[in-house]
């Protein structure tokens, strides 16, 4: 528990010397990585080289990927605003832009555990993170519920906020993704 509140510390640090913009990506990206290394018992890992490491290594890529998942949200923001002016009119188009909200949702919870885990070319990881996000269902669930409880209790107790929701809320997503990765490996290799 002690390494998850160092990394949670070490994930609002490397945001904030980003100034949130430039670094809350890459500082995911680092908080990703560290906990998979951490779940996969790597031995003799130290916390703040590997992180300091990572940060360094994810910093313009993640950045890029943050840019379009920004302009993604503000795809929908506009779409779901130009549906509001235009309710009467375009009513049907709601159920389509839902299911691509839900779509980009569950591609953005297998996005870090992918991003950390594969080496793959730019687009490819948004491409394998929706496809493992449509191929595990029980997955994202599971992975939407973690989060449902990390914000209750984060009302509840708003103190942990700076020693572990990010970094909890990494391990659970990335414990499960493994399962997602190590299921679908399985059903290759037949």
């Amino acid at each position: 528990m002690i390494e998850l509140a160092y990394i949670n510390v070490l994930w609002i640090l490397f945001s904030s010397i980003g100034l949130i913009i430039f670094g809350i990506f890459p500082a995911t990206a680092a908080m990703f990585s560290v906990v998979g290394k951490l779940i996969k018992n790597e031995e003799s890992i130290k916390i703040f080289p590997a992180y300091w490491t990572s940060f360094r290594s994810y910093f313009l890529q993640a950045n890029g990927f943050g840019l379009i998942f920004l302009l993604i949200a503000y795809f929908f923001y506009f779409d779901f605003y130009f549906l509001q002016l235009n309710s009467g009119k375009l009513v049907f188009l709601y159920p389509v832009l839902i299911f691509i909200l839900i779509s980009g949702i569950a591609t953005l919870l297998f996005f870090f555990p992918v991003y950390t885990h594969f080496d793959l070319k730019f687009f490819q990881y948004f491409k394998q993170s929706f496809f493992i996000a449509i191929t595990s269902p029980l997955e994202v669930i599971a992975i939407g519920a973690v989060a449902g409880i990390i914000f209750l209790i984060t009302t509840i107790l708003p103190g942990i906020i700076p020693l572990f929701t990010g970094s909890v809320f990494a391990y659970a997503a990335t414990y499960i993704s493994f399962r997602a990765f190590a299921r679908i490996k399985r059903r290759q290799s037949i």
